[in-house]
């Protein structure tokens, strides 16, 4: 496979900028190689720079529900740009993009439209500290929430243990306020409660993780959580910023059947186009600013063209719900597929597998959390990673990512994707 164009510009990024990309795991560090530079993408594949084609099932990490270049969202936005890419004002989109979310979330009574997931978080948290008069909140190990400072604290020791940065330029005086728990333990985030009694504002989670690969709640663990909530005035904020209308059309929410105070959500509801959105219950969301005291504001928080993308995205899941049994039927075909042929090869693994999102591990150990996550063979994984890259399937660039599928992947892109993996099992177990 000749990728030279991409190697000439990864080397000449470098120059220009940090590590020769915009986000640190497309370097590729984490399997090996230089990146490649896409090109353009149409459905279910990528091109790069060297015309070379892919079968993926990143999905630009996620909002590519329907697969690259929709021809419904591709027109809302050609449209809407022949009127202006930037207002910096109301828009009647905004209304719309806002009932339409209203209807099928169901949390969701209000909802305020930003710019990315990273920002729909940091407002969220912020909106429950101003909401409830307290300055701590609690998150997990392994759950992703963007780059906020507050988010980027590493565990201490034990579960009742405030957090330290672990990144340079995050305070100490930032990371007291952030708390942390194993996902999955609820005994962990009780100890918390009652070591941090009324002080507390906010549990933010990935109610399905997807940035550890993807791991799922055990039974009853949502529930607890909503529970200990409701008893100690905490607010539940459930981050679907990559589960949101992906695991069902009211998200993970709906699916599982616990409904949070607020709702982070990003990816689809722009339709690929970079926005976010938080939303909750009336009287929470009433705290912001205009109408209440917790300042947040954007120039360009819902943009026309990232609306219209939105728009389009939304209604053609609400009007087709067929969507979801059609990214049903694709996960586990390429689930029960991807299982045959690891264990008639002997590999050992687990697989993870909800809906259209999907695991691989290289360990022997159930995956529940961010440290059984860690027990993976990520060395394995790069070598599994190049393998299936060569025979055309482009995959995340790190183990600690979900597979995200489209209802782009037909017949013909599932049967490919199974050939290579065996071919690429059979090759990594040669080495």
């Amino acid at each position: 496979m000749n990728i030279s164009k991409s190697k000439t510009l990864f080397s000449q990024a470098q120059h220009s900028i940090p590590g020769g990309v915009n986000s640190p795991v497309r370097a590729f560090k984490a399997v090996g190689g230089d990146p490649l530079f896409i090109k353009r993408a149409d459905g279910a594949y990528l091109y790069d720079e060297d015309d070379n084609a892919f079968i993926e099932l990143i999905n630009s990490w996620g909002p590519m529900i329907l697969g690259h270049n929709h021809p419904e969202i591709k027109e809302a936005i050609i449209k809407a740009m022949e009127n202006g890419t930037s207002f910096g004002a109301p828009t009647a989109r905004e209304v719309h993009i806002a009932e339409r979310i209203v209807q099928m979330v169901p949390s969701i009574e209000k909802v305020r439209m930003v710019n990315s997931g990273t920002e729909a978080t940091m407002s969220a948290v912020r909106l429950a500290r101003g909401y409830t008069g307290r300055d701590k909140f609690v998150k997990f190990e392994g759950n992703y929430h963007g780059h906020g400072d507050a988010f980027l604290i590493a565990a201490g020791s034990g579960a009742i243990t405030m957090g330290a940065p672990n990144s340079p330029g995050v305070t100490t005086g930032t990371a007291k306020d952030t708390l942390l728990a194993p996902y999955n333990d609820l005994e962990a985030v009780k100890q918390l409660a009652e070591a941090n009694k009324g002080e507390i504002a906010a549990i933010i989670l990935e109610p399905v993780p997807g940035n550890m690969g993807l791991v799922l709640p055990k039974e009853g663990f949502l529930e607890g959580l909503r529970s200990l909530c409701d008893k100690e005035g905490i607010l539940l904020i459930f981050d679907e910023v990559m589960t949101g209308f992906r695991l069902a059309a009211g998200g993970a929410q709906e699916r599982f059947g616990v409904i949070p105070d607020l709702t982070t959500m990003g990816k689809i509801i722009g339709g690929g186009m970079p926005v976010g959105a938080y939303g909750g219950k009336k009287e929470i969301m009433d705290y912001v600013s205009p109408v209440g005291p917790v300042y947040q504001a954007g120039t360009l928080s819902g943009n026309p063209i990232a609306m219209a993308a939105g728009m389009a995205m939304l209604d053609h899941l609400n009007d087709h719900p067929e969507v979801y049994e059609q990214l049903e039927t694709i996960g586990t075909r390429l689930v029960t597929g991807v299982k045959k042929s690891l264990e008639k090869l002997g590999l050992s693994y687990t697989m993870t597998h909800l809906g259209s999102m999907y695991s691989l591990f290289f360990t022997d150990q159930e995956v529940i959390d961010f440290e059984t996550a860690k027990s993976s063979n990520t060395e394995l994984f790069g070598k599994y990673f190049q393998a299936m890259l060569k025979r055309g399937v482009y995959l995340p660039p790190s183990q600690f990512e979900s597979l995200f599928l489209s209802t782009a992947l037909k017949d013909k892109e599932i049967n490919h994707i199974l050939q290579a993996n065996e071919e690429s099992l059979k090759e990594i177990l040669s080495l």
